[in-house]
């Protein structure tokens, strides 16, 4: 009923239907033209945690998710993270009888693309329906207590996932588990504490090699501790569901947008699709909804096949297995895997091509609910599934609306290279399919390569098949059926090659001239959709060379060198696992009995759990847009340019405001106060006035009733524009001479000089690529207005002051009359630093106007396109060093692309420089700085802010010197390294306590380096097609925010009578655990339990002018306050401690309370000599220094260029932990996302300056599948640090840089590949270090073939 109403459906079909229609307050014509009736009564019947649900009209409307719905019952533990399936937030439990395994099945679904109409008849279970906080399911518990949360908004997602896998399987293996959670996504905790959590139902088998262990302090769950589970103890499925009970009737259920039909038999389903032969077939609804979405694709008839036995059904006969076209994609999974498990290898060929491709098929959720037909029919020139299935030979039937069956061949049904096109008949359905067994001389394999392996859509495709005749010791090929996806505008067959093979011998000389003849096949021309020309023409060779392999190792292994069989192998990742050690502090600072700090149960220096981990793990806890909305509250829809520079010719917002349910549009000519913002200067506008100067720039703001209503409003509102010249990327930045601001210099010593008098010298440069902060809390604010100009701001922020005071500016109000509130963040990384003002200013605005609360929670795609990411730079450096190795000089130039605007691209940058020698001392360095001007949206800070690209800059030339010089990388690093004392910086900064070299060398023991370097060269040796690399790397952050000013902190503590401590500070809790440290401290300060402190929300009425939390300085500053104002409260209580040394803390207050003591004290501190002037190149810009080492080994597929991380060893120093438990957490999600950053994730911008990557179906942060095999991780220990609270220090962004081993790990891997075909010496490689990247950097006489030598993949930069 809120969505902008369409055309009517056609007239209804026979009868014979349980009619239910749905029609909103404006449907009900539409509803009496579709039925010829107004009273009939509209239900749809299931049941919702245990509780009988009757949904009726108006609520029921077919488009409705049931995201949508269990939000609206204030279920709101079920999160909305992305719209489209792809990233697990929304998962939930359905279960239903299963007409053909006789049982109820349990299953985990994506409740974001799942219709409402489609649990009918279905017990649906949310977070909140199994446990809370008080008290918590098996799979909560124990989740919370392996520290398996962080941010927590993805937490009951992945609890779902196995919960439903529990309610299936009892005692699953370890596989499964892994398996599970493909189809959610952290970008917090690095996967490694929630694999673990979840392995404690799998049975004790050994599994999975050694069990993690934890150093005794990390663990919640201690061994022999674990709480049971029993299936027996769950929510039982409702007996008035069961078939006794309930039996599904066909439905037909009308709304405003499209009538739902579920017909329950053949005949049925084929009158509807007479009367209605346009109508979309839905089932799983996993395509339709992104169409609806990402399409604005709408159905008058959406047809559900569901419950028709027919399609339903799947069954083994001789020689083949037969499927209903609706049959889901995991119960085809299920049973293949029982025949492959049951029957001869010989005979299942096909089935375990088909596993093959299922396995990497989407995620669990989706393969729950998507069927076989739906994959085929809908044509994707990408299918995973379809190439197999044409080159097996496999069979579809079709059968017309009469009742006609046709059978085919599915390698026939698609048209090809014209787009999505089949031999489907609109007068058709898809029937059945027909999968073939193999005989002992048929082989089949299946292909597939991505950017991420688990839940990816394909860059390219393959099905390969053959049939073998036997003469003699030889074998040569009788039929061969070869298919792939992602070379043409549909899957395609490969007709010369398959004729040119027939008759001929399995052979290497056979593959050469196969090879040659495939290229033919598939052609891609310059500049074809898609784009990776070279490399997707090397995978379909590639994938053929593997094929022949994998049939010859079988056949004539003799054949083979024994180097290059390993080419032939399928994908096969062991089980993950770990090892965690950091060391408790807790009794490290015990001071005087009356003064504290004070020996308490859980203090400073404790393993403890996040403080909200049961909270998170019920769904229980509350992010901004879980707040109820307020009475009258309106929702915004943002009005943005389509244009990347241009020159606004006019508005007409009247298509919108023609709409019901819109109350208004608010743009620059309705802003009481000041349109102007920026982070550092004010260089941005909240609505564009004259002039767009990047794409999804804010023109204006709409309010409706409802969020869809606004966000389809704002998609009517018409802008005309008149384009002008834009500038895109760096290399265009720089031709045009577009910059803002002056060059940055930092430098020491003789630089020239010194490059003079060097041994020899090398140039280079490389592309650092940007990165989406994926935050998995999308950019959320709800602005509520108060009395005498008074707002109220809940955003998800990690900057609630900048929020207050640019709402204030943007309202003309006094700063003291807007108060900025924010709970907790799921996820901020920097990007909710400073993007999320403008969003804030514009809703303040409507807010202010209509006199009403205005809230907005951007789709993904909309927060990805306009929010700003990791600024991508360029670094062109020259380095000076001896034979042996030593630097002596580097001279670095550093880019940046920045974006429209300024924001905090400066401060970036001169992070970047101060970075440019990682951990290296070099005596003589010159680096210089530029930020480019360009019309992407304005990027902004992220984890590392410039460290990572600095340092990834220095260890570029660290490496180019090692192999200009031939010598191992890691010993040029080792004899470079800053020495333990008497270290200088570039700026002048001494190294106090500086571990760097210690800790080197621990860590390579630890690792056990020299054997398993050694190891390495012995695979490559034995190997041609796959190569392993080990690599380690050091860092050496700066910490303290680089601007004097914001080095401060306040915090507010209350003491109550009865003994209970509330804090406010001001910093923003976003997962790293900041409350939590922040209670330890205030429990040791006033030695009272953990349990009796509570930090409450951040607000700027509590703590005024704060600063942001970020540069991971937030438990320092924050924590010296809130001991400051402890220390305070201490003081005041001394003399009650002193006359009764034994009393209570709540005895101590209620006493000093009566005597009228005051019990609430204000905290305040400043990091003291602070601050670098860039002008006369003096000062001291950090606090102290944080360090770490990482050693990497990783393996890459030479022919695909897919990697895994085979194993990382982690030392980090923290200092004295204020709690290893959280520390540990954020050393491992920081080095994944920083594998993300360095190895996977790839900003793609359009020329017409859109983001292409704008959601999890097309950006690819690291899955549970991309963590190491092998995570072994190791605080630091006995290095305190005495600058900082409790001789901690910060741990948020260092680690994240320690994931350019795995990075130079690869980049090994790849120097080995070439080696062999005598390339050697530097060669470059951006990032991220993609397939493709690493594929065609490898540069054999496949690569060769397609691409000119040293071919570099485009990026975005």
């Amino acid at each position: 009923s809120d969505l902008i109403p369409m055309p009517p459906p056609p007239p209804p079909p026979p009868p014979g239907y349980q009619e239910t229609k749905a029609p909103g307050p404006s449907g009900s014509s539409v509803a009496a033209a579709a039925t010829g009736a107004q009273s009939d009564v509209s239900r749809l019947y299931f049941f919702l945690n245990g509780e009988e649900k009757i949904v009726e009209a108006p609520r029921l409307q077919p488009q409705q998710t049931l995201l949508q719905y269990l939000r609206d019952e204030g279920l709101t533990g079920t999160k909305l993270g992305c719209g489209e399936g792809g990233c697990g937030a929304c998962t939930i439990t359905v279960a239903n009888y299963d007409n053909d395994k006789k049982k109820v099945i349990h299953k985990a679904v994506n409740a974001c693309i799942a219709p409402l109409c489609s649990v009918d008849g279905c017990h649906v279970i949310t977070v909140e329906g199994i446990g809370n906080a008080k008290s918590l399911h098996p799979v909560q518990k124990r989740l919370a207590d392996a520290h398996g949360s962080q941010c927590g908004f993805c937490t009951p997602g992945f609890v779902m996932s196995m919960y439903a896998l529990l309610r299936t399987n009892a005692t699953p293996s370890k596989a499964e588990v892994e398996h599970c959670v493909d189809g959610n996504l952290c970008r917090c905790t690095g996967y490694r504490p929630i694999l673990d959590a979840f392995k404690t139902f799998c049975p004790a088998t050994g599994e999975g090699q050694e069990e993690a262990a934890h150093g005794g302090c990390c663990k919640e769950i201690k061994d022999g501790e674990v709480p049971p589970y029993a299936q027996t103890a769950e929510l039982p499925f409702p007996p008035q569901l069961l078939p006794e009970a309930f039996t599904p009737a066909p439905l037909k259920l009308v709304g405003e947008l499209c009538t739902w039909y579920r017909p329950t038999s053949l005949d049925a389903l084929l009158a509807l699709k007479n009367s209605f032969n346009h109508a979309k077939i839905v089932v799983g609804n996993s395509e339709l909804e992104i169409e609806r979405k990402f399409r604005g694709s709408n159905w008058e008839v959406l047809i559900c096949t569901s419950h028709v036995a027919e399609l339903n059904t799947i069954s083994v006969a001789a020689g083949s297995v037969e499927l209903g076209s609706s049959v889901a994609l995991n119960r085809l999974y299920e049973v293949l895997q029982n025949e492959m498990a049951n029957k001869p290898a010989s005979e299942t060929r096909t089935y375990q091509a088909v596993l093959q491709q299922l396995r990497w098929f989407a995620g669990t959720p989706i393969r729950n609910v998507g069927c076989v037909g739906g994959n085929v029919a809908n044509a994707s020139p990408i299918s995973d599934l379809n190439p197999v299935l044409m080159a097996c030979g496999a069979k579809m039937t079709l059968v017309k609306v009469n009742g006609e069956r046709r059978e085919m061949f599915v390698r026939d049904f698609f048209k090809q290279r014209l787009y999505r096109q089949t031999a489907l008949g609109p007068d058709e359905l898809i029937l059945s399919f027909s999968i073939p067994a193999t005989t002992p001389l048929q082989f089949s394999q299946g292909y597939k390569i991505s950017r991420r392996r688990d839940d990816d859509i394909a860059i390219v495709t393959a099905g390969l098949h053959v049939s073998l005749e036997q003469k003699g010791a030889s074998y040569t090929i009788a039929t061969a059926g070869f298919a792939y996806g992602g070379m043409a505008a549909s899957s395609v067959n490969c007709p010369k090659t398959q004729e040119w093979l027939v008759g001929k011998e399995m052979s290497h000389e056979t593959l050469k001239g196969a090879l040659a003849v495939l290229a033919e096949d598939l052609p891609l021309e310059p500049g074809a959709p898609g784009g990776m020309i070279e490399f997707r023409r090397t995978l379909a060779a590639s994938f053929l060379f593997k094929f022949f392999i994998h049939v010859m190792n079988q056949t004539t292994p003799d054949a083979l060198d024994a180097s290059e069989k390993s080419a032939g192998d399928m994908y096969s990742r062991p089980i993950s696992k770990g090892l965690q050690h950091g060391k408790e502090t807790k009794d490290a600072f015990i001071a005087d009995p009356i003064e504290g700090p004070f020996k308490v149960q859980d203090g400073v220096g404790s393993a403890v759990k996040h403080a909200a981990a049961d909270v998170h793990v019920s769904g229980e806890a509350q992010y901004t847009d879980d707040i109820p909305n307020p009475p009258g509250g309106l929702y915004a829809g943002l009005v943005l340019s389509s244009q990347p520079h241009a020159r606004i010719v006019s508005v007409d917002a009247s298509p919108a405001l023609a709409v019901k349910g819109v109350k208004g549009y608010f743009d620059h000519k309705d802003v009481p106060g000041s349109n102007a913002l920026g982070a550092v200067i004010y260089d941005e506008e909240v609505f564009a006035t004259n002039t767009v100067v990047t794409t999804g720039q804010v023109i204006g703001v709409i309010a409706a009733e409802t969020q869809a209503i606004a966000r389809q409003a704002a998609q009517l509102v018409k802008v005309e524009y008149e384009r002008l010249p834009h500038v895109l990327s760096i290399k265009e930045a720089i031709a045009a001479n577009s910059y803002i601001g002056d060059e940055c210099v930092i430098q020491s010593g003789d630089v020239e000089g010194a490059m003079a008098g060097a041994e020899h010298t090398l140039e280079g440069e490389v592309h650092i690529g940007g990165q989406e902060h994926f935050y998995l809390e999308t950019q959320t604010s709800l602005v509520i207005p108060g009395e005498r100009d008074e707002m109220t701001v809940w955003s998800s922020t990690q900057n609630p002051t900048k929020t207050s005071n640019f709402v204030a500016s943007v309202l003309g109000v006094p700063k003291n009359r807007v108060v900025t509130k924010m709970k907790r963040m799921g996820g901020g990384f920097g990007g909710k630093e400073t993007r999320n003002v403008f969003i804030a200013m514009a809703l303040a605005v409507a807010a202010k106007k209509l006199n009403k609360p205005v809230r907005i929670a951007l789709d993904r795609d909309q927060d990805m396109s306009i929010s700003g990411q990791r600024h991508p730079f360029l670094c062109k450096y020259k380095v000076g060093f001896t034979a042996a190795g030593k630097i002596m000089a580097v001279h670095a130039a550093l880019f940046s692309n920045g974006g429209c605007s300024l924001d905090l691209s400066r401060p970036v940058l001169e992070r970047a420089m101060f970075h440019i020698e990682n951990g290296y001392a070099i005596p003589n360095v010159r680096v210089t700085g530029r930020v480019c001007r360009t019309n992407l949206p304005s990027n902004t800070a992220f984890r590392g802010f410039g460290g990572p690209q600095g340092i990834m800059a220095c260890e570029t030339y660290m490496d180019d010197v090692a192999r200009f010089l031939n010598l191992a990388p890691d010993h040029v690093r080792g004899i470079n390294l800053y020495p333990a004392r008497s270290a200088v910086t570039p700026y002048g900064q001494p190294l106090v306590d500086c571990h760097m070299k210690e800790m080197w060398d621990s860590l390579l023991e630890s690792a056990d380096y020299t054997a398993r370097a050694a190891g390495v060269e012995a695979f490559n040796a034995a190997n041609r097609w796959k190569k392993r690399g080990i690599a380690t790397t050091p860092v050496k952050f700066g910490m303290s925010f680089t601007a004097k000013f914001m080095n401060q902190a306040s915090a507010l503590v209350h003491v109550y009578t009865d003994g209970t401590v509330l804090v406010s500070h001001g910093g923003t809790e976003m997962g790293q655990g900041l409350h939590t440290k922040m209670s330890q401290i205030a429990a040791s300060e006033l030695g009272v339990p953990l349990d009796k402190v509570f930090v409450s929300e951040t607000a700027t009425d509590k703590c005024a002018n704060t600063h942001p939390t970020a540069a991971s300085v937030g438990a320092d500053l924050n924590g010296f306050a809130v001991q400051d104002a402890c220390q305070q409260i201490n003081k005041r209580l001394e003399q009650f401690r002193r006359v009764k040394p034994e009393a209570t803390f709540a005895e101590l207050t209620m006493a000093a309370w009566l005597d009228r003591v005051d019990l609430s004290a204000h905290g305040f501190y400043k990091t003291p000599e602070v601050g670098y002037d860039f002008v006369t190149g003096t000062g001291k810009p950090f606090h102290y220094f944080s360090y770490g080492v990482a050693c990497s080994e990783v393996e890459v597929d030479v022919l695909t260029g897919d990697f895994t991380i085979v194993r990382a060893d982690i030392l980090h120093d923290v200092g004295n932990s204020l709690n290893p438990a959280v520390d540990i957490g954020q050393v491992e999600g920081g080095f994944v996302q920083g594998v993300g950053l360095f190895m996977l994730e790839e900003m793609i911008w359009m020329k017409n300056g859109s983001l292409f990557t704008k959601g999890p179906s097309t950006y690819k942060i690291p899955s549970a599948n991309d963590v190491p095999i092998d995570f072994r991780v190791k605080l630091f220990e006995d290095a305190p640090n005495r600058r900082t609270i409790y001789s901690s220090k910060g741990v948020g962004e260092p680690p994240l840089n320690l994931a350019a081993s795995a990075f130079f790990a690869a980049k090994a891997a790849v120097a080995s590949a070439r080696a062999q075909h005598g390339e050697t010496g530097p060669f470059r490689l951006d990032t991220p270090a993609s397939c493709e990247r690493l594929r065609l950097a490898c540069g054999d006489h496949i690569v060769r073939t397609f691409a000119p030598k040293d071919k570099l993949a485009d990026g975005s930069w």
